[in-house]
């Protein structure tokens, strides 16, 4: 039995006069969390409604907010002319479905940036100035605008390669030979339930912290990761659909402006890592955007 809910706000004037879809994750705490979140933020004159897969092909002239990659790309199946804005979904995913169809599709981005991981990592270690990332030979050009805007701020960067399962720890010990901390990003091929153990604990045997991908994979052992709120990513979305109301299409993705930073204490206490409070890093890493053009940057 699937639990259908919705938030709806009626003004005094009578019932809203315009509708928001949305395509939940199948979490159903989650898809709450946000519907709530994205009904404060758009109004008394707009409804934010659930809408099951089996009826998405029949939206006309509504914006549907898709809760996931799932949701999103089961979305742009059933229904290629409705307006579909992303949330919780990576750049990866999105990127190429907004360039071939601008206005139309859209998202708030979930993935950090990994310029603004990067800057969280030096502000916990100041005279950090080697980054070492891993990729496998797919995902390797990925990181290419973060290795050119890694020398702005005093570091520089190397891509190590894991070709294989099998040579995932043997490149990691030569990444934490390279660098000062290991910056992780959203890639499920090398950072996933099933390796992450191994690399949290290769690293910190070897005196190395670990930046990122998440705020989740703080709570394993990575040392810090900045992390965009919820109330940040669901103003943006807000946003993004009074635009669409207003004019008939959606701006193209982007970040949130808004980030925060999650530690692990007992991770940086085991390696007598100082760390500044987690309001006082995020401020940091601002600061050092701001200097070099602003989150526009990143």
């Amino acid at each position: 039995m699937i639990l259908l809910f919705f938030v709806t706000v009626v003004s005094a004037a009578g019932a809203p006069s315009r509708t928001v879809y949305v395509a939940g994750s199948g979490n159903t705490a989650l898809d709450q969390h946000l519907t709530k979140l994205l009904q404060q933020r758009v109004g008394e004159n707009t409804a934010v409604l659930p809408i099951a897969e089996n009826e998405l092909s029949s939206i006309k002239d509504a914006p549907v907010v898709a809760v996931g990659p799932s949701a999103f790309s089961k979305a742009r199946q059933a229904n290629r002319s409705a307006a579909i804005l992303g949330m919780l979904v990576e750049e990866d995913l999105v990127s190429r479905f907004a360039e071939r169809s601008p206005g139309q599709i859209s998202a708030v981005y979930y993935n950090v940036p990994l310029l603004r991981q990067a800057l969280t990592g030096k502000v916990i270690l100041p005279h950090a100035t080697k980054v070492s990332i891993l990729a496998t030979p797919t995902s390797a050009g990925l990181y290419e605008a973060v290795l050119d805007q890694l020398s702005g701020y005093g570091m520089q960067g190397r891509v190590f390669l894991v070709e294989s399962s099998d040579d995932l720890i043997p490149t990691l010990i030569r990444a934490l030979g390279y660098g000062d901390f290991l910056l992780a990003a959203s890639d499920d091929a090398i950072y996933n339930p099933r390796t992450i153990k191994h690399i949290l604990l290769t690293a910190y045997r070897r005196n190395r912290i670990v930046i990122g991908p998440s705020q989740a994979y703080v709570k394993a052992g990575s040392l810090a990761s900045s992390y965009a709120p919820f109330p940040a990513m669901a103003s943006l979305a807000a946003d993004y659909i009074n635009a669409y109301f207003n004019d008939g299409t959606l701006p193209p993705p982007a970040y949130p402006e808004q980030y925060r930073v999650e530690v692990n204490d007992q991770v940086a206490r085991s390696l007598n890592i100082p760390l500044p409070d987690r309001e006082e890093i995020a401020g940091l890493v601002n600061e050092k955007l701001a200097e070099t053009g602003g989150p526009d940057n990143e």
